[in-house]
């Protein structure tokens, strides 16, 4: 496990040398707005030691998602969505927890179903 990876954009918004709406802070995770939220409130939990995915270090997933289920507790309705690996459809390689509010009717289909 890395501290972090230079070229990987959720360490450089950590570190802050990239730009991010940071929603909140704790001592080890911070919860960032997406470029492009797919929900009113839709937020990403970020560890700040980069771990690729939530197989790597079950102890920094562990702390990640207490982070994650204290914003989901804020919502009536939401999900809470991890991927790992490309065929997952993780797109960035450094471990992030989507909190997604959901409410009736808003348009928003996973991928699949019950």
């Amino acid at each position: 496990m890395e501290s972090s990876n230079s070229d990987c954009i959720f360490c450089l918004i950590v570190a802050d040398q990239a730009p991010a709406t940071v929603v909140r802070r704790w001592a080890d995770v911070i919860a960032i707005t997406p470029r492009h939220p797919v929900t009113p409130g839709h937020v990403l939990v970020i560890p700040a030691v980069h771990v690729a995915d939530v197989e790597v270090n079950p102890a920094v997933s562990a702390l990640t998602m207490t982070a994650a289920a204290e914003l989901a507790g804020e919502h009536p309705a939401c999900n809470v969505i991890t991927s790992r690996g490309a065929d997952a459809t993780q797109k960035v390689f450094h471990l992030h927890i989507h909190v997604v509010p959901r409410r009736a009717g808003d348009g928003l289909a996973l991928p699949w179903s019950a």
